[in-house]
Formats: C-alpha cells, sequence, structure tokens
C-alpha cells in the first residue's frame, strides 16, 4: 500500500507545473503530457497544456482532476478522441472565469473529435411498458449502458470549461458525439459555466437523468443548441444561452421517448439567437424553431428571449418561429393537459410564434391549459451571464 501511494504521489507531481525561479518570480511553467488509454488510478493534471489521444475512460472509482488554466488538445490526425466518464468514475475540472480549462482539438474544424462524455445510473425513461429502472444504449458508438435508479449519482464537478470542435459524426443515430453528452447522469454532478463552441452535432445533449446545470453557452454548434431525452428531469437549471449561426437546426430539442411522464425539467433565464443567414443542417428537417417539443416532450421555462428564427428561403423553403409542437400526441398530453409551461416569453425578428408540425392540429396561444401556461413579455431578460476568459474565443465574447 505505502508503495502504491508513493507512486500515486510521484505520477501526480510529473503532471505539475514549476512556478519560481531564484529571483523570486512565480510565474508559473505549464505541465505538458499526453492523456490516453484506460485511466484506473486517481491522478491529478496541474496546470498544462496536454495532448489527448485516443477514447481516453476514467474508470469506476477512480478521480481525474484538471487544475484551472490547463488546455487539453485532441488531435483527428491520430484517430478516434474523446474524454469519457464511465458509471462509478469522477471528473473534477474547476477552472475560474479567468483561467478556464479548455478541452480543443489541433485543426479547430467541427466535429474533430467526440467531446466530454460522461455516464451515471440516474433514472431515464425510454418506454412506456417497462418498469423501472430503466436502461439503454448509448448512441456514442461505445453502446454502454445508461440508466437505473440513483438519482444522486455523483460523476464529478465541471466548472468553467469549454469544449471546442467538438460534435463527430460517424453514423447518423448510431454514433454521434456532442460537445458535451450527458448519459443518465444525477444531480449529485455539479454542472456549471460551461461553453460548448463550435461542434458539428448537438452542444449539449441529456440522456435522462436528474442532474441540473447552470450558466451554459452553446455557439456555432451545427445541430441543436440543447438537447434531451429519455425523460431528462433537471429542476434547477438557469442562464441558458444559444447563438446559432451558418448552420444549425433548433435552439431547445424536447423529446422524452414517447413516454408521456408525470415528470419533466426547469429551465429559467433562457436566450435563443439565431443570426441572419443560418440555414438548416439537413434540409429533411421539418422546420427551423427556438423550441421543439416532440415524441412528448414537455417542461417548464421561464424569462425567454427567443430572436431570429426567421422563416429560410434557401436551398429549401421552410418555416421558422418560436415554438413547434411536432406531433398530435405531444399536442394533446403534454399542451393541452398543461404539462409545457413558457412564461415571460420576448419574441422578436421571428416569422411565427407557432408552427404545427404534423398539420393535423392549429398551435396558438389558446392551445395551453390554462392560458398561464404561456405568457407574453417585453421586459424578459434571458440568460444572464458574466462574461470573462471562460466565454472568449479568439478575442470574440461569446455572449452577446
Amino acid at each position: 500500500m505505502k508503495k502504491l501511494v508513493l507512486g500515486l504521489a510521484i505520477l501526480a507531481t510529473t503532471f505539475t507545473g514549476c512556478s519560481s525561479d531564484d529571483d523570486g518570480d512565480t510565474t508559473r511553467v505549464p505541465a505538458t503530457g499526453e492523456i490516453t488509454g484506460d485511466i484506473t488510478s486517481n491522478i491529478v493534471y496541474g496546470y498544462g497544456n496536454y495532448t489527448l489521444k485516443g477514447i481516453v475512460k476514467i474508470q469506476s472509482g477512480v478521480t481525474v482532476t484538471f487544475e484551472a488554466g490547463s488546455t487539453i488538445t485532441a488531435d483527428k490526425a491520430n484517430g478516434d478522441d474523446a474524454l469519457v466518464v464511465l458509471n462509478g468514475g469522477k471528473l473534477i475540472a474547476a477552472g475560474t472565469a479567468s483561467e478556464p480549462i479548455v478541452f480543443t482539438e489541433a485543426s479547430k474544424v467541427p466535429g474533430s473529435w467526440a467531446g466530454i462524455i460522461m455516464y451515471g445510473d440516474a433514472p431515464i425513461v425510454n418506454s412506456a411498458s417497462a418498469p423501472a429502472p430503466q436502461t439503454a444504449a448509448s448512441e456514442d458508438g461505445l453502446t454502454l449502458t445508461y440508466g437505473g435508479s440513483n438519482s444522486a449519482h455523483n460523476g464529478g464537478t465541471l466548472k468553467y470549461v469549454r469544449v471546442e470542435y467538438a460534435g463527430q459524426v460517424i453514423t447518423q443515430n448510431n454514433k454521434e458525439h456532442n460537445g458535451f453528452s450527458f448519459y443518465s447522469v444525477g444531480s449529485g454532478t455539479t454542472l456549471e459555466n460551461l461553453v460548448s463552441y463550435m461542434g458539428n452535432d448537438d452542444g449539449f445533449e441529456f440522456y435522462g437523468g436528474t442532474v441540473s446545470a447552470k450558466n451554459l453557452i452553446s455557439y456555432g454548434n451545427k445541430d441543436d443548441s440543447f438537447d434531451w431525452q429519455d425523460g431528462w428531469r433537471g429542476q434547477a437549471n438557469t442562464n441558458w444561452y444559444a447563438y446559432q449561426t451558418g448552420t444549425a437546426n433548433y435552439g431547445i430539442e424536447v423529446e422524452a421517448k414517447s413516454v408521456n411522464n408525470a415528470f419533466w425539467p426547469i429551465i429559467n433565464g433562457i436566450t435563443l439567437k439565431r443570426a441572419a443567414g443560418t440555414v438548416t443542417e439537413a434540409q429533411s428537417e421539418v422546420q427551423l424553431d427556438a423550441f421543439q417539443f416532440k415524441k412528448e416532450g414537455n417542461g417548464e421555462y421561464n424569462n425567454i428571449i427567443i430572436d431570429g428564427f426567421k422563416n429560410q428561403t434557401s436551398p429549401t423553403a421552410k418555416n421558422g418561429g418560436a415554438i413547434q409542437i411536432l406531433d398530435l400526441a405531444t399536442y394533446n398530453n403534454q399542451v393541452a393537459a398543461g404539462k409545457i409551461k413558457l412564461t415571460n416569453v420576448k419574441i422578436t425578428n421571428t416569422d411565427n410564434d407557432f408552427i404545427s408540425g404534423a398539420g393535423t392540429f392549429t398551435m396558438s396561444a389558446s392551445s395551453f391549459n390554462p392560458t398561464a401556461n404561456w405568457t407574453t413579455s417585453t421586459t424578459a431578460t434571458g440568460a444572464n451571464l458574466t462574461t470573462g476568459a471562460w466565454c472568449t474565443v479568439n478575442g470574440v465574447n461569446l455572449f452577446q
């Protein structure tokens, strides 16, 4: 045991940068190193610049810590790269507003790596008939089982972390990745001040679970800014900001695997912006919406700004709108039953307030029951974020 402890201490020291010279200069010298393979023992990566090579997995029972200000760079030229936190493992990445922890990719091309993937055993729902606890297989190519009954699952702490150029899509709906992918992550996990920048799929995706997230920025991601399924039910979410530019689909895509749930997420303070000229990723997409509800998706959303979701005229004509209800079941069971609540909503520069996706019903403000489940406002403030290095890339403040 003593030899093991000593070995781990030496290993941790290896990744800690030096900090002073004979003249008392306290400038930190960043450590360097390569991160690869399965991580099977606790380790602290001191402030530094590291290379991420391959599918790196933090094993169950293992805690990996990155110090503030560190940069971890993947390189698609070496093959598939990802940082995966397996169920029972923990990732502690606690940056600061001035010294964020940045996960990036050498080529700076969207979709070049798989981002951060975290697994837990918090509850999910993916079938109306199966008894709880339910499980499912991941869609990231690892085909790992997620789900369970541990609502308080703790996958660690992510604060002031930025993921860049992720969202690798290898096979549609079979091997897909996002900036951040949270598979049945529990409420014991801390997610605060996170940025998903210029990815090729969703910025953030929640696959069930009970975790909540505060102060999120999804910028320039080519699919949805925020997405979830499997009955995600985080209750303490605040300050979500999305800016779509160039190519993008939905601001927030909400679904629950066609299960009419008695629970839902709550988010307060949302800003969804779409730059002029932004077009849908795939012309097969039905419409261009700030919110799309489908497959029994629901939730409570308050203090919302929606801006720029205009109609698309080319290459294919698409309607743009604030709210789309895609299917009749979601309309009947979620809208009419009062399980979708959008209050204090400010809509600007958007061609349609409501879109009826299925064509068998007509959405309007009167569709909500009671009418208090839909209220508009001219004074909504949306996401309230503090700027800093954590949300600045190449001199551009992402929170516009």
